[in-house]
C-alpha cells in the first residue's frame, strides 16, 4: 500500500505540471475525408495518442518545442513541428495514400505465400514473449453505451432500461464512462492497474465505472483471444495455421515500409473464431494491426449483431506494443431490447523492462484511487484523453439535464419491479411485492420500507410487514446492517423478527411468486410453514485478502403452524395436505465461521468485488453453532460443524466443471426444523447443483454429506460431432452427477415430530440437461442409480427464472 501512495505523489507531480492542449485532425490529403484512429506519436518521447472515429486528437503536452507524427497504414506518415507555450488547436495532418507496385507473385500448386507470412509472424510473436520481462503504461478509456431509450438511474448500481422498441428505432449514445489508469505488468503473470481519475454520465454510479486499458483488453499478441467467455485461437497463434485459412488481400505500406493485408477466417464456418484483416510487415514480420468481427460459430443464439474489434500496434525500445483498443458492439435480445456498447482505449506513456517492485502486486488487480471520483475539471484538462465527437458532448448534456430533473416514483415505474423508489436510498414494495398466498397464511398483503446504500453506501436496512387474512397474524420482519473500513470489508448486522419461516429454506431454491402461483393455480402448496420470533446480532470481518471471519449470537422461539386456508382458483375438490408440526422451542446460539477465497479482487472504490476472470477456482467455508442450556438458557444443549466448498474448473474450450460439497455434523440434540434437507426438486421443475429425483425434503438429518458435479458442455460436444444442422441447432449440454449420505444422531431422532427418510448408505444419481444458446431454459433427463422406489427416472425444465 505504501508503494501505491508513493506512486500517487509521484503521479501527482508529474500530472499537474503545466500542460497544454494541442488539438488537431488526420485527413486523407486527396479526398479529404477524415482517417480515424490515426495513430498519432511525439517523436523522441513515449508519449502519443490516436485520434478518435473523426479523426480528431488531443495531446497534453508540457512548454517546448516538439515533433508529431501521424501514421496510418496505406499512408506516408506526416510531420508538423509545433512550439507549444499555450494551447493549440486547429493542427491539420494531411497524409497522403502510398502506391506499391509489386512484382509478380508467383503461387505454386498447393502453396499458400499468406502461410510463410503468418509462421514468421508466430516466430516473431514468440520472440517477443521472450524479450518482454515487464512494462508500464498509461491509458485512457472510454465506454459510449447507445439504446433506443434513455437510460435512467434508479440508485445507486441500479439502472433502467426501456425494452420492446421498433428494430427501426435508431440508437443514440445515452451513458459514457471514462477513466485514466497506469498499469504494471511483470513476468510471468503479475498484473495490477491503477484508476487515477473517471467520471461518467450522471445516470451511471461511479462503481460500474472500472474500465482500463490493460488487463480488461484483448491483446492479439497473446495465444488465445478469450470473447464472451470462449477462448479464440488469435491470429498469430500456435493454432492459427491449422485453424485459420489466410489469403493475402492486398499489400499496402506505411511510409516506406511494406505491409500485408492478410484476411483471416476459420478453415469451418462452423467454428468460432475471427473473421477480418490483420496487417504483418515485410522483412520484420510484425503484427501491427487488427481489423476483426466475431463469427456466427463465436455468438451463440445470435444476440450480438456485431462484435467487432479494431487494434494497432508501434514500437516502444524495439518491441510491438499494443496503442489503442476499439470494441464496436451491437445486440438485438430477441427484438426486445436493442444496445450498443463502443470501447476506445488508447495505451501511452510506456516504460519497457524496467524495474517493477513486486510488493507493488497483490490480491487487488484494479484499484481505484480514494479520490478518483473527485477529480475537477482542471484535472481533466492535463490528462491525456480522446475528444469527445459533437454526438458525445450532446450526449452529456441531454443525460445531465434528464437527471438533473425532478422526478416522482412513477417515473422508473414498472409492474415487474419489487421495490418502488422513492429517492436515491429509500424504496417501498411494488405491487408485485405486496401479496403472497399459502395455505398457512391465506391470502396475505406485504408491505416493505427498504434503505439501499446510503452514507456512502455502507447503510442498509429493511424492515417488512405482512398480515394474513386466514391465520389472523400480524409478522414484523426487521433488518440493518452498516459496513466499516476504506472497501467497507467489515460489517455489523442487527436483526429482529416475528414472522412466518418456509422449513427448510436454505434447501429451497424456489422463489416465493413461484409458490404463490403453484398454490393459487393448481392447489399445490409444495412448501410448510413454521413461525419464528427472536433476533440476531452478527458481525463479519476481513482478516486477511484470503480470509473472512464471522461472528453471530442468535435468539428463536419456533411455533407450529397450521393448515388455515382451502383457496384456489381451480381444483376446488382437492384439499392441501397437512402442513407439518415443529419441535416448538427457544434456541438461543452461537456460531463462528470462516470463509476463504483466493480469487483477486477489484477494489471499485467502494468495495472489493471477488472476479476469477474466467480461471479456475475454489471457495471454502466452515462453521460451528453451540447451543448450551446452562451457558445459554436454551432449551436443547447441541454443537453443529458445517463445511461447504465450491470448485469451479475451466476445461477445454468454453466448457467447464462447477463441484459442490457439503457437509454437516451435530453433537446433541437438533430440533426437527433445523435439520438439513438434501436440496430436492418440485415435481416438474429443477435447479442447478440440485437432486433431480429427489423431492423437496424428501432427505432429512443432521448428519449429512452431500456432493453436486456439474460439467457444462455448452455447444462443443455437438461441434465435435460435426454434424452441420446439430450445429446450427446451437444446443446446450450439460451432465450433472449427485451423490448424498444422510442420518439422524440417536438424540435427535428420539425428538422428531414428524418421520423423515435417510440415506444411511450413499445414494447417487446421474443425468443431462439439453438447452439452446438462445433461451434461458433447458430440458433435464435424471435417473437413479439406486434407492430405486418406482419412480427412478425423471423430466423436468431447468431455468433461473424459478429462482424469482
Amino acid at each position: 500500500m505504501k508503494k501505491i501512495f508513493l506512486l500517487i505523489i509521484i503521479l501527482s507531480i508529474n500530472l499537474f505540471g503545466q500542460n497544454y492542449s494541442v488539438k488537431g485532425k488526420v485527413i486523407d490529403f486527396q479526398s479529404g475525408e477524415n482517417l480515424g484512429f490515426t495513430n498519432i506519436r511525439v517523436d523522441g518521447t513515449n508519449l502519443g495518442t490516436s485520434s478518435n472515429s473523426k479523426g480528431e486528437f488531443e495531446l497534453k503536452l508540457e512548454k517546448g518545442n516538439y515533433k508529431l507524427i501521424a501514421s496510418f497504414i496505406g499512408y506516408f506518415s506526416d510531420t508538423l513541428s509545433v512550439e507549444v507555450k499555450s494551447d493549440l488547436s486547429g493542427l491539420l495532418f494531411r497524409l497522403k495514400s502510398t502506391e506499391i507496385n509489386l512484382p509478380e507473385v508467383i503461387v505454386k500448386p498447393g502453396e499458400n505465400p499468406a502461410l510463410e507470412i503468418i509462421r514468421k509472424a508466430i516466430v516473431k510473436r514468440k520472440s517477443r514473449e521472450q524479450n518482454l520481462f515487464s512494462y508500464e503504461f498509461e491509458s485512457f478509456s472510454k465506454g459510449t453505451i447507445r439504446t433506443t431509450e434513455d437510460i435512467t438511474s434508479s440508485g445507486s448500481g441500479a439502472i433502467n432500461l426501456g425494452i420492446g422498441e421498433a428494430d427501426t428505432a435508431k440508437l443514440k449514445v445515452t451513458g459514457i464512462l471514462e477513466s485514466h489508469s497506469k498499469g504494471f505488468f511483470k513476468k510471468p503473470d503479475n498484473y495490477k492497474e491503477i484508476i487515477l481519475a473517471r467520471k461518467q454520465s450522471s445516470n451511471f454510479p461511479p462503481s460500474v465505472n472500472t474500465l482500463t486499458g490493460g488487463r480488461l483488453i484483448q491483446n492479439f499478441y497473446s495465444n488465445d483471444i478469450n470473447f464472451l467467455g470462449r477462448d479464440l485461437p488469435g491470429p498469430i497463434s500456435d493454432k492459427a495455421i491449422d485453424y485459420y485459412y489466410f489469403y493475402i488481400q492486398k499489400t499496402l505500406a506505411i511510409n516506406n515500409q511494406k505491409v500485408f493485408q492478410i484476411h483471416i477466417e476459420p478453415d469451418s464456418p462452423s467454428d468460432p473464431g475471427f473473421v477480418g484483416d490483420i496487417f504483418i510487415t515485410d522483412s520484420t514480420y510484425d503484427l501491427i494491426k487488427v481489423d476483426l468481427i466475431l463469427n456466427r460459430a463465436a455468438n451463440i443464439g445470435g444476440i450480438f449483431d456485431t462484435v467487432n474489434v479494431i487494434q494497432q500496434f508501434d514500437y516502444y525500445d524495439g518491441i510491438v506494443m499494443p496503442v489503442d483498443y476499439r470494441l464496436f458492439v451491437t445486440a438485438n435480445f430477441l427484438g426486445l431490447a436493442r444496445f450498443g456498447f463502443e470501447l476506445n482505449t488508447i495505451l501511452f506513456n510506456y516504460k519497457v523492462n524496467t524495474q517493477i517492485d513486486e510488493t507493488l502486486f497483490n490480491k487487488a488487480i484494479i484499484t481505484v484511487l480514494p479520490d478518483a471520483d473527485k477529480k475537477d475539471s482542471t484535472y481533466w484538462l492535463l490528462t491525456q484523453s480522446i475528444p469527445n465527437t459533437e454526438e458525445e458532448e450532446l450526449a452529456y448534456k441531454r443525460i445531465d439535464s434528464l437527471e438533473s430533473a425532478p422526478k416522482n416514483f412513477l417515473d422508473d415505474f414498472s409492474f415487474l419491479d419489487s421495490k418502488i423508489k422513492i429517492n436515491r436510498n429509500i424504496s417501498v414494495s411494488a405491487p408485485l411485492a405486496m401479496y403472497h398466498f399459502n395455505s398457512v397464511e391465506g391470502h396475505s398483503i406485504d408491505y416493505g420500507l427498504f434503505v439501499d446504500d446510503a452514507f456512502e453506501r455502507r447503510l442498509n436496512s429493511s424492515l417488512n410487514f405482512s398480515y394474513g387474512f386466514s391465520d389472523k397474524k400480524f409478522k414484523q420482519d426487521f433488518s440493518a446492517s452498516y459496513l466499516l473500513g476504506d472497501y467497507r470489508t467489515f460489517r455489523l448486522e442487527l436483526s429482529a423478527f416475528n414472522k412466518t419461516k418456509v422449513l427448510f429454506d436454505e434447501s429451497d431454491n424456489y422463489g416465493e411468486f413461484l409458490g404463490t402461483l403453484s398454490t393459487l393455480l393448481y392447489k399445490d402448496d409444495f412448501r410448510d410453514y413454521y413461525y419464528s420470533k427472536g433476533f440476531s446480532l452478527s458481525a463479519e470481518s476481513e482478516i486477511f485478502p484470503i480470509l473472512k471471519g464471522r461472528v453471530s449470537f442468535r435468539n428463536k422461539t419456533d411455533k407450529s403452524a397450521f393448515n388455515n386456508s382451502d383457496f384456489s382458483f381451480f381444483n376446488k375438490d382437492k384439499t392441501y395436505r397437512t402442513n407439518l408440526p415443529v419441535y416448538e422451542s427457544k434456541i438461543n446460539s452461537i456460531k463462528l465461521g470462516f470463509d476463504i477465497d483466493f480469487r483477486d479482487y477489484i477494489e471499485d472504490g467502494y468495495f472489493r468485488r471477488r472476479t476469477s476472470l474466467g480461471k479456475s477456482y475454489t471457495l471454502f467455508s466452515t462453521a460451528v453453532t453451540i447451543s448450551n442450556n446452562k451457558l445459554f438458557k436454551s432449551d436443547l444443549d447441541f454443537i453443529k460443524y458445517e463445511f461447504s466448498s465450491r470448485t469451479f474448473i475451466r476445461s477445454f474450450k468454453t466448457t467447464s466443471a462447477t463441484v459442490k460439497l457439503y457437509g454437516t455434523y451435530s453433537k446433541g440434540t437438533i430440533a426437527y426444523q433445523d435439520l438439513y434437507a438434501v436440496p430436492g426438486n418440485i415435481s416438474l421443475f429443477s435447479t442447478s447443483l440440485t437432486f433431480r429425483t429427489l423431492n423437496l425434503n424428501q432427505i432429512l438429518g443432521d448428519r449429512v454429506v452431500t456432493l453436486n458435479a456439474e460439467y457444462n458442455f455448452r455447444d462443443e460436444l455437438f461441434r465435435l460431432l460435426n454434424i452441420p444442422v446439430i450445429k446450427k441447432l446451437e444446443l446446450l449440454l450439460t451432465v450433472f452427477f449427485n451423490a448424498a449420505y444422510g442420518d439422524i444422531s440417536p438424540k435427535s431422532e428420539q425428538i422428531l415430530v414428524n418421520p423423515i427418510q435417510t440415506f444411511k448408505h450413499p445414494f447417487y444419481e446421474i443425468g443431462f440437461g439439453i438447452g439452446q444458446g438462445l433461451l434461458p431454459l433447458s430440458v433435464e433427463f435424471a435417473w437413479k442409480l439406486n434407492y430405486k422406489d418406482g419412480n427412478n427416472f425423471r423430466i423436468s425444465l431447468s431455468s433461473i427464472l424459478f429462482n424469482l
